[in-house]
């Protein structure tokens, strides 16, 4: 497998996720642009898009970090949901919330930050979009270690991205202690700390 690496990216839990699997792994690693941010322009020669995670696999090419996901839980028969009705359902419901609607307030933030002036006006009007999406994370992980119940799954790795951003730059602290404790389960699992020495520095953003 070859996994196309951008830094400070969704690609990151891509990483994390195969260090947990165990599974072997080529990387190629991409640098955005210091003063846009943007990708670099050789990503498009590996997928139209130009975004990454991009993972090469078998003859596939794979976008999408859901997707990329749900790929490799199929491979490997691991970080599945779980058995029961209701843990499937959180699995797959907080697989796709992630990116679906936790993480677009977020990035608005982030781009409405960067806006002299006008944008600080605005993001002020964006922290309580985040903020109701911050309360319902904290009740889901005050029932629960996981998201989709006592054991780490997919569902973990698409929701550790959000939240990182969430600890950097939405307002994630302290007074969520549920939401914290999982975070710094994630953060201190030795597979993570693998990927990130294998991905370069990584801001959580």
């Amino acid at each position: 497998m070859i996994v196309h690496h951008l830094n400070n990216s969704r690609s990151q839990r891509i990483l994390w996720m195969l260090e947990e699997l165990g599974l072997p792994y080529e990387l190629r690693r991409y640098e955005r642009n210091p003063e846009t941010m943007f990708a670099p322009a050789a990503l498009k020669a590996v997928h139209p898009l130009g975004k990454s995670p991009v993972l090469e696999d078998e003859g596939r090419t794979l976008v999408e970090s859901g997707a990329i996901v749900e790929y490799l839980v199929e491979k490997s028969g691991q970080f599945g949901p779980p058995d029961d009705a209701d843990g499937k359902l959180q699995y797959r419901m907080f697989l796709h919330y992630a990116e679906g609607s936790m993480m677009p307030p977020l990035l608005l933030k982030l781009v409405l930050s960067r806006i002299p002036l006008v944008g600080k006006v605005a993001v002020k009007r964006i922290q309580p979009m985040i903020d109701v999406h911050l309360d319902y994370v904290e009740a889901e992980l005050s029932r629960r270690p996981w998201f989709a119940g006592n054991q780490i799954s997919g569902a973990d790795v698409m929701m550790s991205f959000p939240l990182e951003a969430a600890r950097s730059r939405g307002g994630l602290d302290e007074s969520r202690p549920a939401t914290i404790a999982w975070l710094d389960r994630v953060q201190s699992r030795p597979a993570y700390q693998r990927a990130l020495e294998a991905g370069g520095p990584y801001a959580y953003a």
